[in-house]
């Protein structure tokens, strides 16, 4: 009991060195060579189905009558695509400087939507559930919106005009993160039975995450080896990540404790879905930018880890 007790406590942590490992065993054997094409392809594929997978259930568990908008949603909901927009101004009108990529990825760390696990997280450290998940709504709404209508402009793609982009990130967005909603929607209203069942399962989301930042740790691994970026430019987006880690955590807390939810509006700005905040950083600006998100995963869960330890030590005392 107390192995298994330890892996559910500390599973993030087990997760994102399993993704690290799995990339140094996974090319140190030789037969495994020609198949690498074909596996980065797969977890493409699959970090896609999980995310949908991981917000699809989270969204299950909303009753939207129970959803309530509060005063601190606002203010972080301000503070994200504030801090997003303005590095985007900078970005546009200079475009060369030096610190583009430590600003990329200050970008995805800033605008990255909560948790799939936030709400479950969150309940363990005796926040407010349903506040949680308006928020994780209302912010993967905002990147649906903001993602593809800023990226094309601070970080074109050379081989279509700015519309043509536009509507792809939109096609690559909307259906991970506003398409959940959607379905668990009418699914509560389509097949009530199916619906009870699946949000009885909300736990799930949490290991599917686990499994999604594994996979996410195993390709900015090889993002890091395979970069060509100079050692200075990954040491400032380690500390870009720490940075916007430490301050959203404690901004968050700020905000929330002016409105009595401090330990909500924490993790609502500070626990972010890394996964999701890896797969922006190498699917819409290039792949060493991912590494923020990277970084970003190992420094929340501490954070989130130290704060479970400290609730159960609370609990038992």
């Amino acid at each position: 009991m107390k192995v298994v007790r330890f892996l559910k406590n500390w599973s993030l942590i087990i997760a994102i060195f399993t993704g690290i490992a799995t990339y140094f065993i996974y090319t140190s054997i030789p037969a495994l060579n020609p198949t690498h094409q074909i596996a980065s392809k797969a977890i493409e594929i699959i970090q896609s189905i999980l995310i949908f997978a991981m917000l699809f259930i989270t969204f299950c568990r909303v009753n939207p009558k129970k959803l309530r908008l509060c005063k601190w949603h606002l203010f972080l909901l301000l503070f994200q695509c504030g801090m997003f927009g303005l590095i985007a101004c900078i970005l546009f009108f200079l475009p060369q400087t030096g610190l583009r990529v430590t600003m990329e990825g200050a970008m995805i760390c800033l605008i990255c939507p909560t948790a799939t696990a936030g709400a479950v997280i969150t309940k363990k450290l005796g926040g407010n559930i349903a506040h949680i998940t308006t928020y994780t709504i209302l912010i993967n709404i905002a990147n649906a919106i903001l993602i593809p209508v800023i990226v094309p402009f601070i970080h074109p793609n050379p081989e279509l005009d700015l519309f043509n982009s536009t509507i792809l990130l939109l096609g690559k967005v909307f259906p991970l993160l506003l398409l959940p909603l959607l379905a668990a929607i009418l699914l509560r209203y389509l097949s009530p039975k199916l619906h009870f069942i699946i949000s009885h399962y909300h736990e799930l989301s949490f290991y599917l995450w686990a499994v999604a930042l594994a996979l996410a740790m195993t390709v900015t691994t090889r993002s890091i080896m395979h970069s060509e970026v100079s050692f200075a430019t990954e040491i400032c987006l380690f500390v870009v990540s720490l940075a916007s880690c430490l301050f959203q955590f404690y901004f968050g807390r700020k905000i929330g404790k002016r409105f009595n939810d401090q330990v909500t509006a924490g993790q609502s700005l500070g626990q972010k879905n890394t996964v999701l905040a890896i797969w922006m950083g190498y699917t819409f600006f290039t792949p060493i930018t991912s590494i923020a998100g990277g970084f970003y995963s190992i420094w929340h869960n501490v954070i989130n880890s130290y704060q479970l330890y400290r609730k159960r030590k609370e609990n038992t005392n």
